[in-house]
């Protein structure tokens, strides 16, 4: 039975960083050409440099760890190896193993790192995550590499795990899907303060994520003054992306009413100063304001949806519980770029809100084309007469 040993990889602090400069320093003081440039001194040591070093946002801090504490973890307990010893061969099969962890690895539970029932994974991986776990460890190696912890790299001849991106959008939610889902929230009771907050906070999120396409953190990361106006009639939402990049999003007006209704069931006024820096989204439990976490926020969507989908099963409608039955956050900011997209909204104008580096990724969502040839061949007269 393998050991989920704690393993601290938060980056080192500055003054840490400087001692290792000061030995850097040193050492090339006295010319010895091949000694290493890090002050690290073994694997766990080499891991948090690297993520110091890479000036991540603290979302993409807590992805690189977890993704270099299973690594880590495998070495210790699988291959019984320090990265000096590594092979080819090693992180091949540490490829593989990803795709099919055992099951004394395995937790679907997500227990704290420090719980004796954690366990690195939920599951096995998609090659989409697979790809990504990969990045990360073959990242660690060649920085150990170039700083000279390591005096060769067999990374460099692993290849990467082929995932293939789909030509178009598919997870996303129909407007009628939406829909069931407002009214699942909608008749939810509202016998106890706590209840009335969760009713009207989960009923906030779910508008404000269709609405604005924004992605799980950069809504549950935001604070109440991020939804202002500039005394114009028009409202914005202030989010930070990916790689720390500030986006300001629209805010339409069923989004402002169900923020003001939020915040009246927690007892606050309809409207705060752009400097309030209380967490956006509360829980509901807490006397105090509390932020919750992305995972509480995305489960507390995924109740919404499971309970539309019992909706839709009973009117009969099967594609839309099907849909609801899956569905994620995300699925929400997929839903809003589709519609969007389909129904005439440029393509750049959708970029700047989704805050996507490539159109092309944008381009993902335009299904309008594909509906008008589906209804031009299948609707032809030629067509009907064939059978």
């Amino acid at each position: 039975m393998p050991t989920f040993l704690p393993i601290d990889l938060d980056p080192p602090p500055d003054e840490g960083a400087e001692r290792a400069q000061a030995t850097r320093a040193g050492r090339g003081a006295r010319g010895a050409h091949d000694e290493p440039i890090t002050g690290a001194a073994n694997d766990v040591e080499i891991a948090r440099e690297y993520i110091a070093h890479g000036e991540l946002s603290a979302k993409s801090i807590a992805n690189v760890q977890k993704e270099l504490y299973r690594f880590l973890t495998w070495c210790r307990e699988e291959a019984g190896k320090t990265f000096h010893q590594l092979n080819v061969a090693d992180l091949n099969a540490y490829k593989e193993f990803l795709r099919q962890p055992p099951p004394e690895w395995i937790s679907a539970t997500k227990w704290p790192r420090s719980d004796p029932r954690y366990r690195p994974f939920s599951g096995p991986l998609s090659d989409p995550s697979r790809r990504q776990a990969m990045i990360a460890v073959k990242g660690l190696l060649a920085y150990a590499e170039q700083t000279g912890y390591l005096r060769r790299n067999p990374a460099r001849l692993v290849r990467n795990v082929r995932a293939p991106h789909a030509s178009r959008i598919t997870r996303y939610l129909s407007p009628q899907a939406i829909a069931l889902a407002l009214g699942a929230v909608e008749a939810r009771g509202a016998d106890s303060e706590a209840a009335l907050r969760q009713r009207e906070r989960d009923r906030f999120l779910l508008i404000a994520f269709a609405q604005t396409g924004a992605r799980l953190n950069e809504i549950v990361g935001a604070h109440m003054g991020a939804i202002y106006s500039e005394g114009d009639g028009r409202w914005w939402l202030d989010v930070m992306g990916k790689g720390a990049k500030p986006r300001r999003l629209p805010v339409p007006p069923a989004m402002l009413a169900a923020y003001r209704d939020y915040r009246r069931a927690y007892g606050l006024p309809e409207q705060t100063g752009r400097a309030d820096r209380m967490p956006l989204v509360l829980s509901s439990r807490s006397k105090e304001f509390v932020r919750v976490t992305d995972e509480a926020a995305s489960e507390a969507l995924k109740a919404v949806f499971q309970a539309a989908a019992d909706q839709a099963a009973a009117q009969g409608d099967g594609d839309s519980a099907s849909a609801l039955r899956q569905a994620s956050t995300h699925w929400l900011r997929h839903s809003m770029l589709t519609n969007h997209a389909n129904n005439g909204v440029q393509l750049k104008t959708l970029q700047d809100t989704a805050g996507h580096a490539n159109i092309a990724t944008t381009a993902a969502y335009l299904h309008k084309q594909d509906h008008e040839r589906h209804d031009e061949l299948v609707g032809s007269p030629a067509a009907r007469g064939l059978f």
